[in-house]
């Protein structure tokens, strides 16, 4: 067990530079009350603290430190460069962004910068350099938190000619990656090369002409914004080696490769904003998925107390939500709970986005007394939380070129979403409460017994031949429709669909037809079960498979729709089309049989059940998301919950969002 932090931070983004002077002890005194231990700071202020290219001023900074300080606050320093100051895009107008349209940007917004400007680099470099040797050696920083939310693509030419020359080295190697005698594209030159959108190959739907390069683009602007961290990374550790140095991601936002961005922070960072229907298990989905990129504890940067204003409808959270919440948060592997904000933005497009504190400017708030109870019971965690861990037998595996690949390619159907398709199986595992990891395609396949691969459309170098050492060895691998098509430029594998997995999945598929949203087919299990299936459906010819389940309309009625073979120690499920959850369930409930995979608990329940695990024990967490009360299972009556310090009684109800944490001695 890795500790990162010594107790557990509670807390959020800070700007008491947007008030008077007066209002900064009243926020000390409330935060106290809410048991608030950590501020967020700085984090959009460059044009506050560099107002022109010549002058830095650190004066008001240094009071909101020196008063965090008094405070004994955790300070989560940030360093402003993701939103430019106004001289800045006034004197150097090419340091702005282009967008998708071919429009160069002016002074607005934040996400404002082309991330291959040498002059943004330089005066980030500039900046960076002054925080961290003024701020560096003050031993209330416990974190530098790098940027904010890196996103805003730009559509920069030159750079992309470059990564494109390091990557490929001559144009003939280019030219055969991305299939240009298509549509006679061959290019002659690098600075025929231009950018991949709506002036070029963008077609609707997010769909291109040609995915390959599309794909690259969003290879090279996620390293490019990598490389913009990795500089103000750097530039800290050379004046504070030991620094904590991180971002803040944003789950399965699809512009950022984050498991290639996770090796180059010290922790992982990420920012909640469920709306009002997003289904808990998508909440989960994403938490594990922010624990899997580096594999150990994260922090939870952002969550709004009450209302998300980015949202299409401002949903308040209901009384008990935001707590449930945090500790499903913590349930996955969060070991901070913060929030943005601690304190109601006056004006500006964040105004409605919720906070600690609201316009009303007091602590007589629901929100503010919720936030409070939070902090008043996380006092309790602090020996338990911080640095524990979850194991999982089951992987089931992400991929963002994957993701890209998927969703630019033109065709087979508009609808088909990479993340809908990974969390339809992640909801299985969530609701039989199956500890899951989520995993890389690189990933050492070895510490499951249990691998899922939905839509593994793009196979990349090793990928096929380490699914099948897993699987030889006695591993069960479930994978299916849109599965190993093409190369990681896009390119059709031509030995027949799904390729490189075709002896390991121990089919052909000859066909892929495609369903309108009101057509739908049948899947037919051998024991006379039906559901349904829609969007895509492979017309699957057995090798050396068995035949799971078969079609019962259209020409190929009669023809198999999921297969099973046995490989080596293993089998591999092959799922040719979108089952419905009767089927889905019914499939994945033979895969994990196979693969000997059992529950957090063996009673069945409705309540979420999981679980971290310290040197001495593990420490349940179980949460009600339905709107009726549940029963405790039985094998927790007589525990303590370590919330209200109360022994939990038999028959015991949880109502909605009701929590409840135990411990138990590993014996």
């Amino acid at each position: 067990m890795k500790q990162t932090f010594k107790k557990i931070l509670y807390g959020g983004d800070y700007n008491p530079n947007q008030w008077p002077r007066e209002i900064w002890d009243e926020d000390m005194r409330m935060f106290q009350k809410a048991g608030i231990n950590s501020a967020t700071i700085n984090v959009f202020s460059w044009a506050k603290i560099q107002p022109s290219e010549e002058v830095y001023n650190f004066s008001e900074l240094n009071q909101i430190v020196s008063m965090l300080c008094r405070e004994n606050y955790n300070i989560v320093f940030g360093t402003s460069t993701s939103a430019l100051p106004a001289w800045m895009v006034k004197r150097y107008p090419e340091v702005a962004r282009t967008d998708y349209e071919g429009r160069h940007h002016k002074f607005g917004q934040r996400h404002n910068a082309c991330p291959n400007s040498p002059v943004y680099q330089k005066y980030v470099k500039e900046l960076v350099t002054r925080l961290v040797k003024h701020y560096g050696d003050n031993e209330h920083v416990t974190c530098w938190h790098v940027n904010n939310e890196y996103g805003g693509e730009c559509y920069c030419e030159k750079a992309f000619r470059v990564w494109l020359r390091k990557k490929y080295g001559t144009l003939a190697n280019l030219n055969k990656a991305w299939n240009l005698e298509f549509w006679g594209h061959t290019v002659y030159s690098w600075d025929e090369i231009v950018l991949p959108n709506a002036l070029s190959e963008g077609l609707e739907d997010d769909r291109t002409a040609f995915a390959g390069i599309s794909i690259d683009y969003h290879r090279f602007m996620s390293d490019s914004m990598l490389e913009n961290y990795k500089l103000e990374r750097d530039t800290i550790k050379q004046y504070q080696p030991e620094a904590l140095v991180t971002t803040n991601m944003m789950g399965t936002y699809k512009g950022l490769d984050y498991f290639k961005w996770a090796k180059e922070v010290d922790i992982v960072s990420w920012d909640n904003y469920p709306s009002y229907n997003t289904p808990w298990s998508y909440n989960a989905m994403c938490h594990d998925l922010m624990r899997g990129v580096k594999k150990m504890p994260f922090m939870l940067m952002e969550q709004t107390p009450s209302q998300q204003n980015w949202q299409p409808y401002n949903s308040l959270k209901k009384p008990g939500q935001m707590r449930a919440q945090s500790y499903q948060a913590m349930a996955h592997g969060a070991d901070t709970i913060q929030f943005f904000q601690l304190r109601r933005s006056v004006g500006g497009c964040e105004k409605f986005h919720g906070a600690v504190i609201e316009h009303a400017g007091h602590e007589n708030t629901r929100v503010f007394r919720e936030v409070a109870q939070l902090g008043n019971e996380l006092k309790k965690l602090n020996g338990y939380i911080p640095g524990s861990v979850k194991e999982a037998k089951v992987g089931i595996i992400f991929d963002w070129d994957n993701y890209w690949a998927l969703e630019y390619t033109s065709g087979p159907h508009k609808d088909l979403k990479y993340v809908e398709q990974i969390h339809q199986y992640y909801e299985y595992f969530y609701k039989k409460n199956i500890a899951v990891n989520i995993i890389p395609t690189d990933d050492n396949f070895e510490q499951y017994d249990l691998v899922i691969a939905p839509v593994l459309y793009m196979i990349k170098e090793g990928v096929a031949d380490a699914l099948e050492k897993f699987v030889r060895r006695g591993g069960t691998l479930v994978t299916g429709f849109m599965s190993g098509l093409v190369d990681q430029s896009d390119n059709v594998y031509l030995s027949g669909y799904p390729g490189p997995l075709r002896s390991l999945a121990g089919v052909w598929v000859e066909e892929i037809d495609a369903l309108a949203p009101e057509q739908k087919n049948t899947v037919a299990f051998k024991d006379g079960m039906k559901a349904g299936c829609r969007m895509l459906c492979d017309i699957i010819h057995l090798e050396s498979a068995e035949m799971i389940a078969e079609y019962t309309s259209d020409f190929y009625s009669g023809t198999p729709s999921v297969t099973r073979n046995p490989f080596g120690e293993g089998q591999t499920y092959y799922i040719g089309t979108v089952c419905d959850e009767e089927a889905l369930s019914k499939i994945l409930n033979m895969a994990v049989t196979d693969a000997k995979i059992s529950p957090v608990i063996d009673t069945e329940t409705q309540l979420e059940i999981t679980y971290r695990e310290t040197d001495t024990g593990r420490l349940h967490f179980v949460i009600n998301f339905k709107d009726e009360p549940q029963e405790l299972p039985p094998q927790f009556a007589g525990e303590r919950d370590l919330i209200n310090d109360e022994v939990l009684k038999e028959g015991l109800q949880l109502k909605k969002y009701d929590v409840k944490i135990i411990f138990i001695k590993f014996a």
